[in-house]
């Protein structure tokens, strides 16, 4: 015989005075559950009266500091909070999935050519999805005016009012157009790797890179009229991939660039380069998607995704 809805619903207490049978056992008194839940004392009281008469037993004993549960009350509790684990894990399971949380990225355009759009899929459709907008400009963006959650900055780490985590550091070492690399080889077996000053060097903002390359040879680095800079550090290997001069290849972040292009490597000698890639945000970040993110990339980074 069918149950009417009547009949049903004295099977069991709303699940509402349920919740609140729980939170009192979990807070530890009346008055702390009802701040928490945000209603009245009174409201707390009657819903725990409901459950206990409806139960014929008493589920909390009164002491000087709040209330405890009786023996039977930790049974009846325990079994509740299970079976609201069962009623979670079913919502999380069948719900509908949510709308990809957006996530504001300010990226340099080398970085996003020549690293980040190739992962970007990949980064966007991992659980829970998110939506990545990219902010692509060399100027450093106002993080904590909120044009940016997060930036990939490349410097030395020293940005003051934000957090900075190192994220990518690079190895350097030349390379150039085949001709070019060929000409070169000649002069360096006389002249070892002090021949690459005999060429045009090619740099994007400053010869950071360069300095430290030649730097480990103890070889002096001054300013020089015949070298060649360029605003962005794709345009670096384009020119040297017409022939212009010699660049640094900044491994792992130009290493996909590297295997399409023609450019060959012109010494053995590399070094650790000053500079590296950085998550910055503000301090005290803890928005999921934000940190989701930072996971993310740093997992293909390692090599990991």
């Amino acid at each position: 015989m069918a149950h009417t809805s009547s009949q049903t619903s004295l099977a069991r207490p709303p699940l509402a005075s349920l919740e609140t049978v729980c939170a009192v056992a979990r807070e530890g008194s009346f008055l702390a559950a009802a701040e928490v839940a945000g209603l009245t004392h009174g409201a707390i009281s009657r819903r725990v009266a409901a459950v206990e008469n409806w139960l014929g037993m008493t589920l909390f004993e009164r002491h000087a500091r709040g209330v405890r549960l009786t023996p039977d009350g930790q049974r009846f509790v325990g079994r509740i909070e299970q079976a609201f684990g069962i009623i979670d894990s079913a919502a999380v399971q069948w719900r509908l999935p949510r709308s990809p949380q957006l996530v504001k990225l300010s990226v340099v355009p080398a970085f996003a050519k020549l690293w980040f759009f190739e992962r970007q899929a990949a980064f966007e459709s991992a659980a829970p999805a998110l939506r990545i907008q990219l902010d692509i400009d060399h100027r450093n963006v106002d993080i904590a005016g909120g044009e940016a959650d997060l930036a990939i900055r490349y410097g030395r780490g020293s940005w003051r009012q934000l957090e900075v985590k190192p994220f990518l550091p690079e190895t350097l070492y030349p390379v150039a157009h085949p001709a070019l690399a060929a000409r070169l080889a000649k002069q360096r077996h006389k002249h070892g790797d002090a021949a690459l000053l005999d060429v045009p060097l090619l740099h994007d903002s400053d010869v950071t890179g360069w300095r430290a390359w030649f730097g480990a040879l103890a070889i002096p680095l001054k300013p020089r009229a015949q070298d060649r800079r360029f605003e962005d550090y794709t345009l670096v290997l384009a020119a040297a991939e017409a022939g212009l001069g010699v660049a640094l290849a900044r491994v792992p972040v130009a290493d996909a660039y590297l295997r399409k292009s023609g450019l060959v490597r012109v010494s053995r000698h590399e070094v650790a380069s000053p500079l590296t890639y950085y998550f910055v945000h503000a301090k005290g970040e803890s928005r999921p998607e934000v940190l989701a993110l930072i996971d993310r990339m740093q997992a293909a980074q390692q090599g990991v995704s």
